[in-house]
């Protein structure tokens, strides 16, 4: 499969294929982990559905985005999975999810899945640390730097980051490009930088659990 571009999972996400029996309703923001878990793992029959990744900037729309997901593809397959946390729904998108008798991923957001929920508890003091996965440093400027102003009045940082005082890149890959471009992310915010490889943590648990249905 062709490599898909970030700026279209951001604004538009990804059609499904209709080639599998198994749909994985998900974040634009995890099309290419999915898309990796899928190839490394011979899941063919998993079928991929990306809702745009840029809903995490409106998280109030999250949980109508699912439910016509999961309502437009019913009947269509054996079964479906929602590759959704929490995600600022408030667990209302939980509450939807157990209406419609599909399961989602557990978690408040993907910075827990990807390090794995236990783990990312067992840490509850870093509520002064600013996370990034692989798709968030490559999209930085789309979800963080434009979004807030920053692009227009830089002196608009301290109002935001005072508080934070490290930026936590979760790497999915080992990329030295993206290496470089997340500890720049972290100077641009006047943050201390520090590097974390996850891989896919609870998010391949999860795919796997779904390709055993």
């Amino acid at each position: 499969m062709a490599l898909i571009s970030d700026d279209l999972l951001t604004a538009e996400g990804l059609a499904p294929a209709h080639l599998g029996r198994v749909l994985l309703i998900a974040c634009g923001a995890l099309a290419h982990e999915v898309l990796a878990l899928k190839r490394v793992n011979g899941w063919d029959h998993l079928d991929l559905q990306c809702l745009p990744a840029n809903l995490h900037l409106y998280p109030d729309r999250i949980t109508e985005a699912v439910t016509r997901a999961v309502e437009a593809q019913r009947g269509a397959y054996d079964s479906m999975f929602v590759l959704y946390a929490d995600c600022g729904t408030g667990g209302l998108l939980l509450a939807r999810c157990q209406e419609l008798g599909v399961e989602m991923i557990e978690g408040p957001h993907c910075y827990s899945f990807f390090e794995g929920n236990a783990v990312f508890a067992a840490h509850p003091d870093e509520f002064t640390a600013f996370y990034l996965t692989d798709f968030l440093v490559r999209q930085f400027d789309a979800f963080v730097w434009r979004p807030m102003g920053l692009d227009r009045h830089p002196q608009l940082r301290d109002m935001y980051f005072g508080n934070y005082t490290k930026l936590v890149y979760q790497a999915q890959t080992n990329d030295p490009a993206l290496d470089a471009k997340a500890e720049d992310c972290a100077r641009r915010l006047g943050l201390a930088y520090e590097r974390r490889f996850t891989g896919y943590g609870d998010l391949a648990v999860v795919m796997a659990q779904a390709a055993a249905t």
